[in-house]
């Protein structure tokens, strides 16, 4: 059988890379980051937090995951040592030295922000990450691939990945207990806060309810609203009676987290048959420019 004439290879391999950078293109699709102005969010009163961890508590048992009996919350020895959310807790309770009165400690809890404008949306190659109209920052697992690049661009260290799962690990962080609202039920751990510390409602309407409060009690409060405008604004806002790098919130710029993060993650990886694209170019130029024997110009 004869050999295919060079000139024909050549003009086959440029519309097949032609046609695999114009695909990659094409493929794109732009992650879901809906900004409704009746998004939900949470206020959390950090001087009203009593530790109680009931919180941790009615996560684990919303989400199906292990845990042990209410009562066993009450320990507080895991305050010896500073916690992040991971594959088994998506909210955790912190206790932190209060310089006002040492016997009267804050404690706060940590758990996804559920950013306005979301690293983790914006890096995320294969749009498994998506900003709800509701606020919640959610995931779809089945079209993760396991890049854990959200981890990376999260300012707040949150998605966590389960390690210890060999055949699908998937990533894993609080959720705003979708399903729970989407039944009509309050989050797990604003339903069961004794203290009244988080409040659940529309972002606007908390952000002035916490704006209105430090104006009111300036002596219980310091100035400012964390959530408000770093990195954009997240749903979840905090008030404190301390600064809040005492409490080890992170110091954030007013200026969305994506940004850079978002040209770069997707001008690198979200365009990668264009390089295998142009190296297959490459493979069939050498192929023709070869030195060939005499007489196998015309095969």
């Amino acid at each position: 059988m004869a050999r295919l004439d060079r000139r024909e290879f050549l003009k086959s391999s440029l519309v097949i890379g032609a046609g695999l950078i114009g695909l990659s293109t094409e493929a794109q699709a732009g992650p879901k980051n809906v900004l409704s102005p009746d998004r939900m969010g949470v206020l959390v009163d950090t001087t009203a937090c009593i530790g109680c961890r009931n919180c941790e508590w009615a996560c684990k048992t919303a989400h199906d995951l292990p845990t042990n009996p209410l009562a066993s919350y009450q320990d507080k020895s895991v305050f010896e040592k500073m916690r992040r959310p991971d594959d088994k807790a998506l909210t955790v309770v912190n206790r932190y030295a209060n310089p006002k009165d040492p016997d009267a400690p804050y404690t706060v809890k940590v758990q996804c922000m559920h950013c306005d404008h979301p690293a983790c949306v914006s890096v995320c190659i294969v749009g498994a990450f998506s900003k709800q109209e509701n606020g919640a920052v959610v995931w779809d697992t089945d079209k993760c691939i396991g890049c854990r690049y959200c981890m990376v661009a999260c300012p707040f260290q949150v998605p966590a990945f389960e390690y210890e799962t060999a055949l699908k690990p998937n990533i894993v962080k609080c959720d705003f207990c979708a399903a729970r609202r989407q039944g009509g039920e309050l989050p797990a751990c604003v339903e069961t806060c004794p203290a009244e510390a988080l409040t659940y409602g529309p972002r606007d309407e908390l952000v002035r309810i916490a704006r209105d409060r430090t104006k009111r009690y300036p002596e219980r409060y310091v100035k400012g609203v964390f959530g408000e405008y770093e990195v954009g604004g997240t749903g979840w806002i905090y008030l404190a009676g301390v600064d809040f790098s005492a409490l080890q919130f992170p110091k954030l710029g007013n200026n969305p987290a994506p940004g850079i993060s978002e040209s770069i993650q997707h001008g690198i990886f979200a365009y990668f048959v264009p390089p295998v694209a142009l190296y297959a170019l490459l493979g069939a130029l050498m192929w023709v420019s070869k030195d060939w024997p005499e007489g196998e110009d015309e095969e």
